[in-house]
Order: structure tokens, then C-alpha cells, then sequence
């Protein structure tokens, strides 16, 4: 049966032709033919009588079919040179609920335009505010998010990230094979004061030294043999000396450099990115006489597994020079004059610190005068950084850690949140006590769920995040798409434990941010005393049914059409009244406002009788191990006060809570403990008891 699923499904594969690749980028652009060993096109350019090449266009979906946030990945048509800078980038089909009917599609495509011009070399840094030192340092691209589609924006750039990437190790040498995402990390936490020699004791700084006779040797049999004078009358006197360092190792950089330096290294560079410390001395310049600040230096590189990793000046000397005019960097004395500079490599390059680094000096030789010949011949610089100050490369190393590590303080406020719940459903006794406490604290904590999770955070659960589930599991790929959205994973992950414990009730009753607008509206209307609907209990029963019964439909259409699927879920207000504040065109607004004015009348009767979401948390609830909320024998039997009082009529008459409707407002724990409500403990106080009968 999931065979049969499986092949109604669409396949993930490039869907354009040439015909359409040439369409999209016509004259001055010549379109080569689709690469048969890796999907691209070249992309050529008629310059007088050359051709040259100036860019590859490739379908992200043929390289990196990174999950959307409903589970189906994006596709775009990227186009960017061969220096890895990006020519346009396209959006040729996605499936991201917040751009197909809610802030429409114009937002994305804007999104989208921004990355004409940005490197893959540089760091891409979403929504983020920088400095005016920041913005001018080159090695970070700034671009503007879209509001309340933070977590699709992530996944669009990963999207572009991840294929572009591809292509790039395969056409441009950016460490081919090696998944930047999965590679070992520097300790970051590292740190005890260490001087020079201490550095070079422990590994840290690497020092090389070649003699004159050490590099003639190398020439021996070609035509730069013999053309150093000065080295053949000193053949042991030293031709260069070299120290090289990992600045961003915390136990070198924060030795090596003050702590304004320090921190300006941390701020200038991504999680991943790692500066280099080069220092020279003797006849010949690591760098030479036409380096170019803020470059790729000519006679210096690094390779890693035999693949070139781009080095870039990293331009530090000249900040420095801000904090202290005679300040260059904290070096031993006796070197002092020595030549130095910091290389930058970006986490993107893929340079894994549990590799050994190998770096080349490229020296050069010639012969002749007019038309001279050039032979270069290469000092091998290897350096190894111990297994003590990095954290071996895992699975789950991926760039969506740096996202989670930019909402620490939305995570934190969450966190408090769900332990406060906690406390509160574990002692209820501290609200239930009073009903004065409870009357206070339920609505402050619906407001904090509807302010704070549902508009600001935006992390209102919904039936979307089962469907992507269900059509990635089909698809066979990853989940990893749910964890761009922080606030989504956590908020699931308390709720998964707590079916065991509380069940359904624990997020529709408490964590819902549209269920707390409901409700809220509900206790407004009561604040008025304006009277609302009691639904007779057999109607009751058979309209829960209905719910379960729009699972079942979306459930089923989410298995075989992906463009219906993103329809029927519309059902849920969600997305126009929680995720876009009801900033939506008129018909998902009218929508949402019906099913908030059926609260006004049905006391929350969108939950009780329609959402699908919730008849998916009402059957996960069933994992419920014990009935929590206290009864007693006359409860049912004839006692029907809390029956009567329930305002989701999840009490049966005979007493019984169903908890698979009980939404934990834990009002009848309020009559249960009053003994001026509860009627068996009225009786009681008046020396009487009440007789407990069986209620058919």
C-alpha cells in the first residue's frame, strides 16, 4: 500500500530544460550543455572573440533537497560565477505555508534578489544588526529576513547554501568532498594563560626553517638551478623562517592577542570560520612585494586531503592599529621585526581541524632577462592541531546550531515557560487551593502563550508539522527541516513527554496560542456576562467526532497530492490569526474571525469539535499512563456538580473525566478542594454523607 503512495509522490529532481535556462538568461549569455557527470549548465559570455565562461545555473533541488518547513523542498534556479559569487538566484517552486496564501510570494522573491553579488567566501548573516565596522567587513554579508518566516528564510538559505556548495566543491576546488557542516569543531571554551614558548611546547604554534641550500636543492634539474647567487656564497644561512598559528584556537588567539582584539576576531568571524597567523623573517616574503591587503595571497596556500582550502588576508594588523598605535600583536622579542599576517577561511571552505593543515610557500625562480622562464617550487608547511582542542566531527554538527545559538534568550524565556507549567500541573494544589489563584494566574499564562509563543516566538503548533512528517517519511528523508524552527522542536519535545504524564490537555488546554485567544475571548464575554450556548451532551459526543474525521481527510490528502495538502491545512486558523496576526487577504481572514466568533456562542468550539491537530494530540494522549485529577466516590454518583460546571463537557455523568476532551483548565480541582462548593464536602461539614448511587 505505501508502494502505491510512494508513486503517486513527486520525485526531487530538476524540472527545467535548456530551452527554459536559456529563457531565463538570454543574450549577452550563451547556455552550454547540462554537465553529465553533475546537473549544470555553464553559463558563457560573448566578449569580442572569446567566449568565456562566467557562471554555472543549476537547480537547487538536483543538489541539496533541503526539507521546507511542511517537508517538501525548495527549488531555485541558482546561477553564480566561478569565484563562487552569486549572479541571481530564482525561486522556481516551494511549498512554505507562510508564502503560498498568507504573505504571499513577493516577500520571498525579494528575499531571494539579495543574494546578487554575495560570495559563497563570505559569511551570510540573516536579520542580524550589525555594526557600522561590521557591515564594512567584507567577510560577512548582511541581508534582511522576512517577518514571520524565519524559520523558511533559514531553509531557503541553507537550500542555497547546501547546492551551492556542491557545485562548487566539484567546479571550483572549495574542499571537494568534505561536508562543511560535518566536521570536527574547536573547543571554544579552552582557555589558561600560556606564554610563547609554552605555545610552541604544546603544538600550538608550528615553527619551520629552511636554509638556502635546502631550496636550491629543489631546483636541482630544471632551469632555476644555480640562479641564486646570494644562496650559493651562504648555502647555510637561512633562507626564511616561519611560525604559524591558529588564531581562532581560544588557547592561542586569547594569548596572542589583547582582549579588544580578541573580541573583535569574534565578532568579524561565523561559528565555524578559523584566521590563521603567518609570521616570517629572512630573505624571502611569505607574501611578497605586490600582496594586496584584504587578498589571496600568490606565494602562500593551503591545501587539506589534497584539495586547495582559499586563504584570504584577514586585514587584522590595520584594526589593531586602532586600539594601540604601537600595538601589532604580543610576540616574544627576538621577534619583533618579523613580518606577519592573519589568513581568513570561512566555515564554507570545509577546513576540518582534525585534518592536518597543509600549507605551501611557493618560491619562485627565473632565467633570463627579456623573456625570461619561471620554474616555482613549493615548501611543504604541515601543521597538526591536537585532538584536546577540537570536538570530533558528529552527525548532528549542523548549521542549524548557530540559529538556535542567535535565539538563546527566546529558548530561555520558553524554557521558563514550560517549567513554570510544569510546576503548576505537578502542584496544582498551589493554584487550587483558592480560586482566586486560579483565576489570576490561567488567563497571565494564556497571554504569555498568545503574546509571547504564538505572535512574537511564533511557535503555534499545527497540523502542517504532521504533514510534513508524514510526506517526508514517505519521501524517506530527513526531519532535520523541524530543527530551523527552535521554538517548535521544544515545544513538541515537552509536549511528547507529557502525553505520558498529563496527556492531550497539557498543549491544548495550555500551549495553544490560538486556543488562549479563544479563551480569552470566552472569559471576556463571561467578564460581560454575556450567555453563550451549552450543547446538549449527546450533540456534544457526536460533534467531537468531526474533528477526527478532518484529520483523517488531511492525513489522507497529505499522502497523495502535495500542492492540495497546503490547501486543505487552511482549515487551521492558525497561520492567518496566530503566524501573520490576521495580516492575510480577506477570505483567510473571514475564515479565522468565524471560528473566533463560534468561541462567542460554543465555548471554544473550534477546539472541541474541529481542529485536526487537536484530535492528533487527543489520540497521542492516549499514551496517558494514570488518571492525575482527583475524584471521589460520590462524584458521578449523584453528585453532578462538576459535570454540570465543565465547560468542555468532559465530564461524563457518571464522574468519569474523559481525558481525551479535558483541555486541564483544572476548574473541578477548584470544586473538588472548596468544601463551600464541592456538595459531598457541604454535606460532610454538616455532620451528613451523601449516598453514593450508580448512575446509569
Amino acid at each position: 500500500m505505501i508502494f502505491l503512495f510512494l508513486l503517486t509522490l513527486p520525485s526531487h529532481s530538476g524540472v527545467l530544460k535548456k530551452e527554459d535556462v536559456i529563457a531565463a538568461f538570454p543574450s549577452p549569455y550563451i547556455v552550454g550543455d547540462k554537465d553529465e557527470a553533475l546537473p549544470v549548465w555553464p553559463l558563457y559570455q560573448q566578449i569580442s572573440t572569446d567566449t568565456p565562461l562566467v557562471g554555472y545555473a543549476f537547480e537547487s533541488i538536483d543538489m541539496a533537497a533541503v526539507p521546507g518547513f511542511a517537508g517538501i523542498p525548495y527549488n531555485l534556479l541558482v546561477a553564480m560565477d566561478p569565484e563562487g559569487t552569486f549572479i541571481s538566484i530564482r525561486v522556481l517552486s516551494h511549498h512554505e505555508p507562510v508564502f503560498l496564501e498568507g504573505l504571499g510570494e513577493k516577500p520571498l522573491i525579494d528575499f531571494a534578489k539579495q543574494y546578487s553579488g554575495i560570495s559563497l567566501m563570505q559569511n551570510i548573516k540573516i536579520d542580524a544588526k550589525p555594526t557600522l565596522a561590521q557591515r564594512e567587513n567584507k567577510a560577512n554579508a548582511y541581508i534582511d529576513g522576512v517577518t514571520k518566516a524565519t524559520a523558511s528564510v533559514r531553509i531557503f538559505n541553507q537550500s542555497v547554501l547546501s547546492s551551492s556548495l556542491t557545485v562548487a566543491r566539484e567546479k571550483m576546488g572549495f574542499a571537494k568532498g568534505r561536508d562543511p557542516d560535518l566536521i570536527a569543531r574547536i573547543k571554544s571554551d579552552l582557555y589558561e594563560p600560556m606564554s610563547w614558548q609554552q605555545l610552541v611546547d604544546e603544538g600550538l604554534i608550528t615553527r619551520f626553517t629552511f636554509t638556502n641550500k635546502q631550496v636550491e636543492e629543489m631546483f636541482v634539474g630544471t632551469i632555476g638551478e644555480g640562479q641564486d647567487e646570494e644562496g650559493l656564497a651562504a648555502p647555510e644561512e637561512e633562507f626564511i623562517e616561519l611560525f604559524i598559528a591558529n588564531l581562532s584556537v581560544p588557547m592561542v588567539g586569547r594569548n596572542l592577542l589583547l582582549p579588544e582584539a580578541w573580541a573583535y576576531l569574534q565578532e568579524s568571524t561565523a561559528q565555524n570560520d578559523q584566521v590563521i597567523l603567518v609570521i616570517g623573517n629572512g630573505r624571502f616574503s611569505f607574501v611578497g612585494e605586490d600582496f594586496v591587503r584584504g587578498k589571496v595571497p600568490e606565494r602562500i596556500s593551503l591545501h587539506q586531503s589534497e584539495l586547495p582550502v582559499e586563504i584570504r588576508d584577514f586585514d587584522l594588523s590595520d584594526r589593531l592599529d586602532l586600539f594601540e598605535l604601537d600595538y601589532q600583536i604580543k610576540l616574544p622579542e627576538p621577534l619583533d621585526d618579523h613580518e606577519w599576517k592573519a589568513f581568513h577561511i570561512i566555515g564554507q571552505a570545509g577546513l576540518d581541524p582534525a585534518y592536518p593543515y597543509e600549507f605551501k610557500l611557493h618560491v619562485p625562480r627565473q632565467k633570463g632577462w627579456l623573456y625570461p622562464e619561471t620554474v616555482v617550487k613549493d615548501l611543504d608547511l604541515k601543521t597538526e592541531l591536537s585532538a584536546d582542542y577540537y570536538v570530533a566531527a558528529e552527525s548532528d554538527n549542523k548549521t542549524w546550531h548557530s540559529l538556535w545559538a542567535g535565539r538563546t534568550t527566546d529558548i530561555v524565556i520558553l524554557l521558563v515557560g514550560l517549567s513554570v507549567l510544569t510546576i503548576v500541573l505537578i502542584r496544582y494544589q498551589l493554584l487550587t487551593k483558592s480560586q482566586q489563584h486560579l483565576r489570576w494566574f490561567r488567563p497571565l499564562y494564556l497571554l504569555y502563550t498568545l503574546v509571547f509563543i504564538g505572535w512574537y516566538a511564533q511557535g503555534q503548533l499545527s497540523i502542517v508539522n504532521i504533514t510534513g512528517v508524514l510526506q517526508a517519511w514517505l519521501a524517506g528523508r530527513s526531519l532535520e527541516f523541524f530543527l530551523y524552527d527552535p521554538m517548535t522542536v521544544i515545544i513538541w519535545a515537552y509536549i511528547g513527554l507529557t502525553f505520558f504524564v498529563w496527556g492531550r490537555g497539557t498543549f491544548c488546554g495550555w500551549l495553544c496560542p490560538f486556543g488562549a485567544l479563544q479563551e480569552l475571548i470566552g472569559k471576556l464575554l463571561a467578564f460581560l456576562k454575556l450567555p453563550q450556548v451549552k450543547v446538549s451532551d449527546q450533540l456534544d459526543a457526536r460533534l467531537k467526532w468531526i474533528k477526527y474525521l478532518v484529520l483523517i481527510g488531511i492525513l489522507a490528502v497529505a499522502v497523495v497530492s502535495v500542492p492540495l495538502t497546503g490547501s486543505v491545512v487552511e482549515i487551521e486558523p492558525f497561520k492567518t490569526s496566530i503566524t501573520l496576526i490576521f495580516d492575510r487577504s480577506w477570505p483567510f481572514v473571514l475564515w479565522a474571525v468565524v471560528l473566533l466568533s463560534l468561541s462567542l456562542f460554543v465555548y471554544k468550539g473550534y477546539c472541541r469539535y474541529i481542529c485536526p491537530l487537536g484530535a492528533g494530540m487527543a489520540i497521542f494522549g492516549k499514551l496517558r499512563i494514570y488518571n492525575w485529577l482527583p475524584r471521589r466516590d460520590e462524584c458521578g454518583s449523584p453528585c453532578q456538580l462538576c459535570n454540570k460546571r465543565c465547560e468542555y463537557q468532559s465530564i461524563e455523568r457518571s464522574g468519569k473525566i474523559d481525558y481525551n476532551e479535558c483541555f486541564q483548565c483544572l476548574d473541578c480541582v477548584v470544586i473538588y478542594d472548596d468544601d463551600k462548593q464541592c456538595v459531598p464536602l457541604v454535606v460532610a461539614k454538616r455532620g451528613r454523607k451523601l449516598k453514593v448511587k450508580q448512575v446509569a
